[in-house]
């Protein structure tokens, strides 16, 4: 593996992955600022594969096709991610398309691409889980950027205009932080510099996306006539990547919920109690917060012993240690999926510019399996008691 940094201060790291026959590249751009309005950068997003001042939309969309080129941006909390798939021979014309989009998007189509996300964006909300999720994500960041949820973007997507989304990207461009990883079985023989060594400078200028401010309990309850089933979620604010609580809170997602048959809320709520056929708990990080969460659809009669379910086995693991056969299997089941989750070129370059862009090494991935290795009990413990308190978000969906 070996890092560098191009003529324009991008962080970059390449790894060659020997014998494989497709290459992948991930570039991420920090958001500096929230979006004026609520939409503004998934309409972006969606604009810049939309044609370049070289290739209209059809044509940008055949030339991928026709070289097996599969090219995406994708809008995250914090960064704007470019990333692509192709084979090793057509490593130099997918860099040379990538250096396109990013430096001369027209952002055409755009009243075009506002309906169709609007169409998309209602049609999701149809799901009652996709409703209850929104009613949580504005709740527990309510009046913040993350908190940008579905019917948010609804409310104001239509207050964004063109020059709004134009004037965005060039900011962004101009003053994010931007790091990349490239991992395949090529030589790279200074083609990144070449293609991308052009981009504007990256900067790292202090970002102006706040911290939540601290949560207080709150209920929210939405009504869906049409719902079969109640949707609960319940959730806290936590700390977030980079952290030292990070691979204790990593591990209390894997113990409670995220480890799918042997997890505790799915043993005592499904098996044991018959309260629902899908529960599980989530950790969802941003750059300034993170979100851990408990979700459960059940019959709506059983919404409130859902709900002292969830107390139950949170004061469980607040005030009875892990034992250590548990810790372990939490401990192999974490580490097990970071290295699932690693296994392809794609993979990998995504979670290498990942971790870069948040702020750790490329290589963060060893030193977290480390660290969740050395965590004890008592950690699990105090991290339990230090943040599964009363002050939490309690989103309920039902008929």
């Amino acid at each position: 593996m070996r890092e560098f940094i191009l003529q324009n201060g991008i962080k970059t790291c390449f790894k060659q992955n020997f014998d494989t026959p497709r290459v992948a590249l991930t570039l991420n751009i920090s958001i500096n600022k929230p979006e004026k309005y609520a939409g503004e950068y998934s309409l972006m997003n969606r604009l810049l594969l939309k044609g370049t001042k070289k290739y209209s939309s059809e044509e940008l969309a055949n030339i991928l096709d026709e070289n097996a080129i599969e090219l995406y941006t994708e809008m995250k909390s914090d960064y704007l991610r470019f990333r692509f798939i192709c084979l090793n021979e057509d490593f130099e014309r997918a860099l040379a398309i990538l250096s396109d989009i990013i430096q001369n998007p027209t952002f055409e189509e755009f009243e075009k691409e506002r309906v169709k996300m609007k169409g998309e964006l209602t049609a999701e909300l149809d799901s009652a889980k996709v409703k209850v999720s929104d009613l949580f994500t504005k709740t527990i960041y309510n009046n913040h950027f993350y908190g940008h949820s579905y019917t948010v973007i609804l409310n104001e997507v239509d207050k964004v205009k063109k020059e709004d989304v134009i004037n965005s990207y060039k900011e962004i461009l101009q003053t994010g932080k931007k790091t990349m990883a490239l991992v395949g079985d090529i030589e790279e023989n200074g083609l990144l510099e070449k293609y991308l060594g052009t981009i504007p400078q990256s900067a790292d200028n202090n970002s102006e996306i706040k911290v939540p401010d601290d949560l207080k309990q709150q209920y929210s309850e939405l009504i869906k006539k049409d719902a079969n089933q109640a949707q609960i979620l319940q959730g806290w604010l936590v700390p977030t990547i980079g952290s030292e609580e990070y691979p204790i809170i990593m591990l209390l997602n894997i113990i409670l919920g995220a480890s799918g048959l042997s997890s505790r809320l799915f043993l005592e709520l499904r098996e044991k109690k018959g309260l629902a056929y899908t529960v599980r708990t989530a950790f969802e990080t941003h750059a300034k917060s993170a979100v851990f969460s408990i979700y459960i659809g059940t019959e709506p009669s059983n919404i409130q012993t859902s709900i002292e379910g969830f107390k139950e086995e949170i004061d469980k693991i607040k005030t009875i240690p892990v034992s250590e056969v548990e810790l372990h299997n939490a401990k192999n089941n974490l580490i097990g999926k970071q290295q699932f989750l690693s296994e392809t070129n794609s993979q990998q370059a995504n979670l290498m510019a990942y971790y870069s862009i948040m702020g750790k090494h490329f290589n963060y991935r060893n030193e977290l399996i480390e660290r969740i290795k050395n965590v004890t009990s008592e950690d699990i413990l105090a991290c339990a008691q230090k943040y599964f308190t009363d002050d939490y978000v309690l989103s309920v969906l039902k008929p």
